[in-house]
């Protein structure tokens, strides 16, 4: 499989998007490289559509001028992250959830820990909102980016 990416900068620092041919595959913080990269050559992919309308929709988000996602995206990871990644993309806009309130809504309340490690491996970070996921005691706790970087996108969420 032949991964293309793009880098953009961002409020959060360096982002790298990769896709395959029709889908979004990853978000990644500055540095990070899922171990899945190995079975796929990575290419430059400047005039790449997905990834152009990506950045697009990433630079209207950072700016408070988009609230939702709407690029073809496609989760690489077992059955269990894939169920948790896509119960991330049903958090609203401006809140947030426990790990436990996760756990529930995919129909397994004692997962909790199993749902935070599948949480931290999101790949694809800000459009899957990981970042939206707490604490139970509301406190902001584990993430790829670091946890300034969770605070700020919160707070670019709290703003508008």
């Amino acid at each position: 499989m032949q991964l293309s990416y793009l880098n953009m900068d961002s409020p959060v620092g360096q982002l790298r998007l990769v896709a395959h041919e029709t889908a979004l595959v990853a978000v990644l913080w500055d540095g990070e490289m899922p171990h899945w990269f190995k079975l796929a050559s990575l290419v430059e992919g400047l005039q790449h559509p997905v990834l152009i309308e990506t950045r697009r929709q990433l630079q209207e988000y950072f700016s408070g001028q988009r609230s939702a996602f709407d690029v073809p995206l496609e989760f690489i990871g077992t059955d269990f992250q894939k169920k948790v990644w896509q119960a991330l993309l049903n958090i609203p806009y401006g809140q947030t959830r426990s790990y436990r309130d996760i756990a529930e809504q995919i129909g397994n309340s004692k997962a909790v820990r199993a749902v935070g490690a599948a949480n931290g491996k999101n790949p694809i970070s800000i459009i899957a909102p990981c970042h939206r996921v707490i604490g139970s005691s509301g406190k902001l706790v584990g993430f790829a980016g670091g946890l300034d970087k969770k605070e700020i996108l919160l707070n670019i969420e709290q703003k508008h």
